[in-house]
């Protein structure tokens, strides 16, 4: 079964990547822009279709795909060249990849919730005896947690999430009471007494798990919703702790982590199943991580040009003139070169991690 998660891994990319393309195509057509190929695949062509501007093409291997615009890697003189066009239409075309990264995550969950029975609340059960009133208020059973140090609790399972990322330290809660929040700040990071009669360290709050909210189109819509959300916050806070030294390279993965990561959830999984329902959900959160890095300021992805459109709209404001082109490219080069450098480290790391 290994190489069947391998296959359905490599799958998952090129549905990703092609997903990605396919925004910018839609775009470009919306915007007016001239399409020269749209191809779903890399590699030999297998079939192709011309129309009086488009070749649409199928290519062999099944890794992702291309849309290659009219004027995007150079100056053309045709009026519909992706070069000439205005500002907001090329944010939307180089944003529309992102988009469908983004939309592609919700629907996938939306999926895998499609069959849901209920959804658990992310509500409390009380706390430890050992618990302390902070403001005046305790936590009480049935309190639904709204925030953990400033972060907003979508999901159950981002309560002990928050809680672990600041494990040691003063933790600010805010629950939801008859509606009403009730703040508790310095929450004390201690010893107390579990559920079970257990001693442990933590910080005293007992995390319900038999608040159940019935599925319906309603709760699977929102749930979803804020799944995808919650993805978006993950890479966040993943970014932020590689700033902070949180994190360092053995907790990031590229291509073979990822693939390695899909066949030991499909691995683990009791069921054939739960094995394409687990996947799906991991891809779900793949197409939302591909989506929010592809749009960081990052030279060669499309934030980095975005972030180059911004800033040649300031040199026009300022000093009636764009940036030169050639420190454009230059830049992106040197991007596009650190990129792939930094993307081949982590592949020979994850590749140590699999066989060292």
């Amino acid at each position: 079964m290994t190489i069947v998660y391998i296959l359905a891994a490599i799958l998952i990319f090129g549905v990703l990547i092609a997903v990605h393309e396919l925004g910018h195509f839609l775009a470009a057509k919306l915007c007016g822009v001239r399409v020269n190929e749209f191809s779903i695949g890399m590699g030999p062509l297998i079939w192709h279709k011309e129309t009086e501007e488009t070749q649409y093409s199928l290519r062999l291997l099944p890794i992702g795909g291309f849309c290659a615009m009219e004027g995007e890697d150079e100056d053309s003189g045709d009026e519909r060249s992706l070069g000439r066009q205005g500002f907001w239409k090329k944010v939307v075309i180089f944003a529309a990849g992102s988009f469908m990264n983004f939309l592609a995550g919700f629907l996938i969950i939306l999926a895998v919730y499609s069959g849901a029975q209920g959804f658990l609340i992310p509500a409390a059960a009380g706390t430890a005896p050992e618990f302390e009133e902070r403001n005046g208020q305790t936590i009480q059973a049935g309190d639904i947690f709204y925030s953990v140090n400033g972060e907003r609790v979508y999901l159950y399972s981002d309560v002990s999430l928050l809680m672990s990322l600041h494990q040691g330290q003063p933790m600010d809660l805010v629950v939801l009471r008859d509606g009403e929040k009730v703040e508790l700040n310095d929450v004390t990071w201690a010893t107390y007494t579990g559920t079970e009669g257990e001693t442990y360290q933590g910080y005293g709050v007992y995390i319900a798990r038999d608040q159940i909210e019935e599925a319906n189109l309603w709760t699977i819509l929102k749930t979803s919703w804020l799944n995808t959300i919650d993805f978006v916050r993950i890479v966040r806070l993943s970014l932020q702790m590689l700033v902070t030294g949180q994190a360092g390279m053995d907790d990031l993965s590229g291509p073979v982590g990822i693939v390695s990561t899909i066949t030991q959830v499909g691995t683990a999984s009791e069921t054939i199943a739960a094995a394409v329902e687990n996947i799906l959900y991991f891809g779900a959160m793949l197409a939302v991580n591909l989506a929010v890095m592809n749009m960081l300021p990052i030279p060669a992805l499309d934030g980095g040009k975005i972030f180059f459109l911004i800033i040649d709209e300031i040199a026009m404001k300022l000093f009636r003139k764009k940036i030169p082109e050639k420190y454009e490219m230059a830049v992106n080069t040197v991007g596009f070169v650190a990129l792939m450098g930094f993307m081949l480290v982590v592949t020979f790391n994850d590749v140590f991690k699999l066989f060292g």
